[in-house]
């Protein structure tokens, strides 16, 4: 049985109220955290992320079996309860929400993810952070298709806007693992809102791994590093962290 350890960190940064949202848990060998990011007038986001990861979190404890097809069901199952009672609404009004999800079997040592929108997943293996997840944006679409470099990005005026995003009045493509993947003892994952990692380089994320000894140190020490950088406006800020084994002890080894 590997030895899986969660923590998570939320702040409101300079906005007047937090519409991120996040939940994490166990069920028998499994491990999951459910991650999301709210949109939507009127306080309606914190509604939405609330919606979406109370939605998907009791579908993945009430799983009987470990595959991606119950993962997907989960995040499907979120969007159709987000939708229900916006049939007729204009864009403009609905609620919306990004979804990020990590699904851990820890006697099999085995690991999948899902998601819709912007949130993303990282993995620090062996002291490389690597991105697991594609924005579902306009920017990333433009980065994708050669129009813009990938240092300008994070600059662009259009950063914000998304492409899929849970509660839209045509269903999302859930991005997903096919296969669940195989852990590595001292694997680390990062599940956050744009507002954590649009403040925090690749560097940033594995510096932070190195000085920490268990996941909160981790995320205080790169929550830290998102409101040294002052960043006017500065959006909600969310981030779970799961670690898989000790990345003190295998993590900082290298290859």
């Amino acid at each position: 049985m590997m030895h899986i350890e969660v923590a998570s960190r939320s702040e409101v940064g300079q906005r007047s109220h937090n519409e991120d949202d996040f939940r994490q848990g166990t069920s028998g060998t499994q491990v999951y955290a459910v991650l999301s990011d709210g949109a939507g007038g009127h306080s309606n986001g914190a509604m939405a992320s609330d919606i979406v990861v109370r939605t998907a979190t009791l579908l993945l404890q009430r799983a009987t079996v470990y595959n991606p097809a119950v993962l997907e069901a989960s995040i499907e199952e979120a969007n159709e309860v987000l939708n229900a009672g916006q049939e007729g609404f204009k864009s403009h009004q609905r609620m919306h929400a990004t979804v990020v999800v990590l699904w851990l079997e820890a006697q099999e040592g085995l690991a999948m993810w899902g998601h819709v929108g912007d949130s993303r997943l990282y993995r620090v293996r062996q002291g490389v952070a690597q991105q697991l997840t594609t924005d579902d944006s306009v920017v990333q679409h433009m980065v994708d298709a050669g129009f813009i470099k990938p240092e300008e990005a994070r600059h662009h005026p259009r950063k914000n806007q998304l492409l899929a995003a849970m509660g839209s009045e045509e269903t999302p493509h859930v991005h997903l693992t096919r296969e669940p993947q195989a852990l590595i003892e001292g694997d680390a994952f990062l599940l956050c809102s744009d507002g954590w990692w649009d403040q925090l380089e690749p560097a940033d994320i594995e510096r932070t791994l190195l000085q920490a000894g268990n996941p909160q140190q981790w995320l205080d020490q790169m929550a830290e590093l998102v409101a040294q950088r002052q960043v006017p406006n500065q959006d909600n800020y969310t981030a779970v962290a799961v670690w898989a084994g000790n990345p003190s002890e295998v993590t900082r080894i290298g290859p």
